[in-house]
């Protein structure tokens, strides 16, 4: 069954957007493991997406959308955040990291993002009434939302095969 383009409230498409670099992200750790490229930049490039993007995006959906703690489905998108975050803590500090790791954290924010696309933002379109909506977006675009990624390794290209 072919899975429709979601359409997303305009108000949450600055942080939706940010999902596509997300899911991107996954895809090359996935292509640096498949390839055998060594931890260490492997590790590098997860420190790089942390302190560029994930740290903020996290912070962001947790300060304007995450806000009522008694929501099931928010509570799970916290968890998440606070597993995802600890397994990038054991691979940037942790001397016996292994493939395993990396291929887990993948899996993890793969299946963390696709959750909040196809059920929690859905949810928090329905949960908040227009005003607050509006209120979001306004906040949302004011501040800087970019998924473009400037990385000098890029272990993940069929080019740069060097392990």
């Amino acid at each position: 069954m072919e899975r429709k383009p979601i359409k997303r409230n305009e108000n949450l498409v600055p942080i939706s957007r940010e999902h596509h670099a997300t899911l991107l992200f996954c895809w090359k750790l996935r292509q640096g493991v498949k390839k055998e490229i060594s931890l260490d930049r492997i590790a590098r490039y997860v420190k790089s997406f942390y302190d560029d993007h994930m740290l903020a995006h996290f912070r962001t959906e947790e300060q304007y959308l995450f806000t009522d703690h008694s929501d099931p489905k928010i509570l799970k998108g916290l968890k998440d955040h606070l597993d995802i975050l600890s397994q990038v803590d054991y691979i940037l500090t942790s001397d016996m990291g292994d493939y395993e790791n990396i291929l887990h954290l993948a899996d993890t924010v793969d299946k963390h993002t696709r959750y909040e696309e196809r059920e929690l933002f859905p949810h928090l379109e329905k949960k908040f009434n227009h005003n607050e909506l509006i209120k979001i977006g306004l906040s949302l675009h004011r501040e800087e939302h970019t998924a473009k990624e400037e990385y000098d390794d890029e272990f993940w290209s069929t080019k740069n095969n060097s392990k």
